[in-house]
């Protein structure tokens, strides 16, 4: 009996830890399985279907062609896109690496019409396709811009980058984001307006000897305001080359030329008589010619009231006003002694020969003490009369 005793109670355990095991592992687990390690792992989702989108709403009009064509997919790739215009002609594009983005490469025409048509394979196989139609804006008239320097030169550590735009700018902060500079090595600057038409983009101080400099005109398809439109991008790059500095003293009737600071030259000059004394301030060569005709009545001095009409060699513009560096045979006696000239700085003519032959577009003239007011900021490149804290205000 005792023995039977002892074993009926190991069956009953036995019993009871078989319906808790039972128990443990009964129940609804929601689809979920036992990992080996007792973790449940979700059965994966679905694949996605893909989500194409075109930067275009069919219908669109009055688009700027400036503007990039985009096509895009997501949680798939672009198997076909195509941009054409009113004839079927193909606009060029570029498909990114993943094939997820394509963006036409080749310009849009004003006031044209074109159709978008892109087709897109999802991650769950099946395709999807979307058209978009829409016309380009009609410009009310369109604006070119020149550009000073010019491509391919050398120039000299005064010369700013000067942009002409034919038609008046209405939004001048968009039209300077239009205007790209890059320097090498690295250079901050800013741009002043000196009217309308007319935006320059110069550092602080001097450029420094061999900067490269490259301007992205990126007006093509863009909005400068009151309908108009830019009409072509450019390109244009230039060098800096040799610091050349004149530095011409009305009291001393000398001038000392400083090529990358070191003086190389001393030369005598007679400035403007005191009745046109000669505009004092920082000069940046423009031009030259190897022979012109100086003529006071294009500035409005006529030769009955004291101006001139006077052929003159080795002539290198200084200011539109009409100072320039050139030579002057008949006054050689006058030259390191006096000022007698209608403004313009006398050189012998050996000394304007080698200046002539010597400097180049954007070396730069400082005049002292000749007894003459301020040269204004507009004549020529008089931008270095601006002070920096002026000038980086932009005068917009």
């Amino acid at each position: 009996m005792a023995m039977w005793g002892r074993r009926g109670r190991g069956v009953v355990a036995a019993g009871l830890a078989v319906i808790l095991i039972a128990g443990c592992s009964g129940g609804d687990d929601g689809g979920a399985t036992m990992g080996a390690g007792g973790e449940s792992s979700a059965a994966p989702p679905p694949p996605k279907p893909v989500t194409l989108t075109l930067a275009l709403n069919d219908g669109a009009a009055d688009v700027s062609p400036g503007l990039p064509v985009i096509a895009t997919a997501a949680d798939g790739k672009l198997t076909d896109v195509k941009l054409t215009n009113a004839d079927g002609k193909v606009v060029e594009g570029k498909m990114n690496p993943e094939s997820t983005q394509w963006t036409n490469t080749e310009p849009l025409g004003y006031s044209k019409t074109y159709k978008l048509s892109a087709t897109a394979t999802g991650a769950d196989g099946k395709t999807e396709t979307k058209e978009s139609s829409f016309t380009t804006v009609k410009p009310r008239t369109l604006t070119y811009v020149s550009v000073n320097p010019q491509d391919g030169t050398t120039i000299g550590v005064g010369q700013p980058l000067a942009f002409y735009f034919d038609e008046p700018v209405a939004d001048k902060v968009a039209a300077e984001k239009m205007l790209e500079i890059t320097t090498e090595p690295k250079v901050e600057g800013a741009f002043y307006w000196f009217n309308k038409k007319e935006v320059h983009w110069r550092p602080e101080k001097f450029w420094k000897p061999g900067t490269k400099i490259t301007m992205n005109i990126k007006v093509y398809g863009k909005h400068v305001g009151d309908g108009i439109y830019g009409q072509e991008d450019r390109t244009i790059t230039t060098t800096v080359g040799d610091e050349v500095i004149y530095e011409a003293d009305g009291q001393t009737h000398q001038v000392n030329v400083k090529v990358n600071g070191q003086v190389v030259r001393t030369m005598p000059t007679s400035m403007g008589k005191p009745a046109d004394a000669t505009p004092t301030g920082t000069y940046v060569l423009m031009e030259k010619y190897s022979h012109m005709v100086m003529d006071s009545t294009t500035y409005g001095l006529a030769l009955e009231n004291g101006g001139y009409r006077t052929p003159v060699d080795w002539a290198y513009r200084m200011s539109n006003s009409g100072i320039f560096f050139h030579g002057a045979p008949w006054s050689v006696g006058d030259q390191g002694h006096r000022n007698v000239s209608h403004g313009c700085l006398n050189l012998s003519q050996e000394n304007a020969k080698w200046v002539f032959d010597n400097s180049k577009q954007g070396d730069v003239v400082i005049v002292t003490n000749s007894g003459g007011p301020p040269l204004q900021e507009w004549d020529g490149f008089g931008d270095w009369q601006v002070p920096w804290s002026t000038w980086v205000q932009g005068n917009r």
